[in-house]
C-alpha cells in the first residue's frame, strides 16, 4: 500500500503519556480524499551516539576486518563499515526505518542496534575478538541468546554447553531427552565455566554480567531439545 509520509513536532505531552503533535499535511486534497483518520507514528531518539559506543563500534569492525581481509588499515575498516552498515540497513532495521546513517552522529538506539548486530555476526561466524564480547555488548540478553542458538560460551566464546538456571533445572536421574525445556532458562557455558557456575550461579551471574534466557521453540528446535 501506497504510503504518505510527513514530519510533525511533538508540542505537548501529558501525565498519563496522550502526546499532542502538530503536522502538516504534503497534500490536502489527497488527504481528504483518502479519508485519513488512523496515522503511524514513529519516534526517533533524539539523543546522539555515545563515544563509548562509537569506540565499540570501530573495535568490533576491526575484529570483522582482521578475520575477513586479513589485514586492518584505513581502506579495509572503510570497506568492511560500509558492508555491515548496507546489511544491517536491509536486514535488521523495520522498513520505514531504513535509512543511511553516520557513526559520527547517528542516534543512542540506532547505534546499540548496529551494536548489537556486529556482536551478533561475530558470534555466528566465530570470529576471534581480543576483547571478550561481552564487554563491547549493549544488549547483554540478544548477546547471551546469540551465543545460545550457536552453542558459544557466552564467556570466552568457546563451544558451550546448555546451563539450566536455578528453577529450571532437571532433576537427577531425569532423561533430558525427555523432559520438555521450552520455557527453562539457560546459560550457554564451555565446561570450565559451566562447572564455575554451578558453585555459585547468583555469584557467577553477576560477576559476569550476564542475563539467562528462556528457551523459546527457535532454540529448542537449533539445540535440539524437546519443547
Amino acid at each position: 500500500m501506497v504510503q504518505e509520509h510527513c514530519i510533525g513536532k511533538i508540542t505537548d505531552i501529558s501525565e498519563n503519556g496522550i502526546v499532542t503533535i502538530f503536522a502538516q499535511l504534503p497534500n490536502l486534497n489527497k488527504a481528504l480524499d483518502r479519508h485519513y483518520d488512523r496515522v503511524e507514528i514513529i519516534l526517533p531518539d533524539g539523543r546522539k551516539i555515545t563515544p563509548e559506543q562509537r569506540r565499540k563500534c570501530y573495535a568490533l569492525l576491526g575484529e570483522i576486518t582482521e578475520f575477513v581481509s586479513g589485514i586492518r588499515n584505513a581502506e579495509t575498516l572503510d570497506e568492511t563499515k560500509s558492508m555491515m552498515k548496507w546489511e544491517f540497513i536491509l536486514h535488521r532495521m523495520e522498513a520505514q526505518e531504513r535509512r543511511l546513517f553516520s557513526l559520527a552522529n547517528c542516534d543512542v538506539s540506532t547505534a546499540r542496534e548496529f551494536i548489537t548486530y556486529l556482536v551478533s555476526f561475530i558470534v555466528e561466524n566465530d570470529i576471534p575478538t581480543k576483547i571478550p564480547l561481552i564487554e563491547q555488548c549493549e544488549d547483554i540478553a540478544s548477546f547471551v541468546y546469540a551465543c545460545s542458538i550457536n552453542r558459544k560460551c557466552a564467556v570466552c566464546g568457546k563451544d558451550a554447553d546448555v546451563h539450566h538456571c536455578e528453577g529450571s533445572r532437571i532433576g537427577a536421574g531425569v532423561d533430558r531427552n525427555e523432559v520438555h525445556h521450552l520455557g527453562r532458562e539457560v546459560l550457554p557455558l564451555c565446561r570450565e565455566h559451566h562447572s564455575i557456575c554451578h558453585n555459585d550461579e547468583e555469584a557467577f551471574i553477576e560477576k559476569f554480567h550476564l542475563v539467562p534466557v528462556r528457551l523459546d521453540e527457535a532454540l529448542c528446535k537449533k539445540l535440539k531439545l524437546k519443547k
